[in-house]
């Protein structure tokens, strides 16, 4: 299989700044990316959008005036996958030699939504169960079944806030204690206001390539050396509840890349709320089934911990989460960490790291989509 390489990213700050518009953000995000990887507009061959909610047509109204007309533009919706698919999109252009450079950027504008995410009927059960109250369910079965505590559940926000306060980008800047994550309002039991992401606007950009076009440059590419996109299966079945979705993401980037969960030195884990770093780092291998809990409350996953610090940019709970823009914002920070450019949050001696994008929304199955990218700079 060919190698892909990521060139360069770009990515704005999430914050409440609907005020700006798509295009506004796009081109922020695209144009640092083109300076990050030395190249031009007129280079890109092709380019990829994500969005889960903006209006049909996106990614040509927000290209349009960047100089990618002309050439192929695709629009992904995959949920909170939609970036990182439009990543896995690029990819299989450049591996199927269609393109030699592509762009992926992914771009959302939340913050003028009032309450749960109204999408049409996507987001929602027919009897009305919203996303917090679907990860709830599942926190509460996590703490029947394994014994997962409400401390173990803060403990998630209390670092990655601590992380996000080094970066610049993020939407939270400020540290917070477990009993203020306890103490805050209750959103959906036992999730509490700060153990939910907030709604942010914002958008981030990679330009990728093929081996053969990455080699004009003098710069470190970093290579994807996994990669994987799977989608859910029904749960509400008599039979046996299947291998989860972000379970058999994870194996079949780890199989391509040829490594395994203690070979990472970084991981950028979905998590929305609280209980979703929960799961996922035990359904990527971080550690047993149920002990995940202990695994964040333990400090292992927080720099110096002794294993792969996870969500080492504040990950969604304190970056911030516009949707089509997440799984790209994912990959620019491991990008920038694998570089050595990631500033006063970089981690000494990082090589390799994976990025785990969960897209939620047909309740019918344990989710919509699942990605996973395995990252490597030699």
């Amino acid at each position: 299989m060919s190698d892909v390489a990521i060139l360069g990213v770009g990515m704005t700050r999430f914050a409440k700044q609907a005020h700006r518009g798509y295009e506004s953000l796009v081109a922020e995000a695209v144009q640092q990316a083109f300076e990050h990887a030395n190249v031009r507009a007129s280079e890109i061959q092709a380019s990829f959008c994500g969005a889960a909610t903006a209006p049909p047509g996106t990614g040509q109204r927000v290209l349009k005036n960047i100089g990618v007309t002309g050439r192929p533009i695709v629009n992904v919706e995959n949920a909170c996958a939609s970036g990182s698919t439009a990543i896995v999109e690029a990819c299989a252009w450049l591996r199927a030699g269609i393109c030699d450079v592509a762009l992926a950027v992914g771009v959302e504008i939340l913050s003028e939504i009032r309450g749960p995410l109204p999408t049409q009927d996507a987001w929602f059960f027919d009897t009305g169960l919203n996303l917090p109250g679907w990860y709830a369910l599942q926190a509460s079965r996590h703490m029947q079944q394994f014994g997962l505590t409400r401390e173990q559940l803060a403990a998630v926000a209390v670092k990655n806030r601590r992380l996000a306060a080094m970066n610049p980008r993020a939407y939270f800047q400020s540290p917070v204690t477990i009993e203020e994550v306890l103490s805050s309002r209750m959103i959906a039991d036992p999730l509490t206001l700060l153990q939910c992401c907030p709604k942010a606007d914002g958008a981030a950009a990679a330009i990728l390539c093929t081996a053969s076009y990455a080699a004009r440059f003098n710069s470190r590419p970093v290579w994807i050396r996994g990669m994987s996109l799977t989608s859910g299966m029904a749960v509400f079945t008599d039979g046996p509840r299947p291998v989860s979705a972000a379970r058999r993401a994870a194996l079949a980037a780890y199989e391509q890349a040829g490594v395994g969960p203690q070979d990472l030195d970084l991981v950028e884990c979905h998590d929305a709320f609280t209980i979703g770093e929960i799961l996922y780092t035990e359904e990527l291998g971080l550690c047993d089934r149920g002990q995940g809990g202990e695994l964040v409350l333990s400090g292992a996953t927080s720099p110096g911990g002794g294993a792969a610090v996870v969500n080492v940019s504040g990950g969604l709970l304190a970056k911030g989460h516009p949707l089509g823009a997440t799984g790209i914002a994912q990959i620019a920070e491991l990008v920038w960490q694998l570089r050595g450019e990631a500033g006063p949050r970089q981690q000494p001696g990082a090589r390799l790291a994976a990025a785990l994008t969960m897209g939620a929304g047909e309740f019918e199955l344990d989710a919509n989509a699942c990605t996973m990218l395995v990252l490597e700079c030699s």
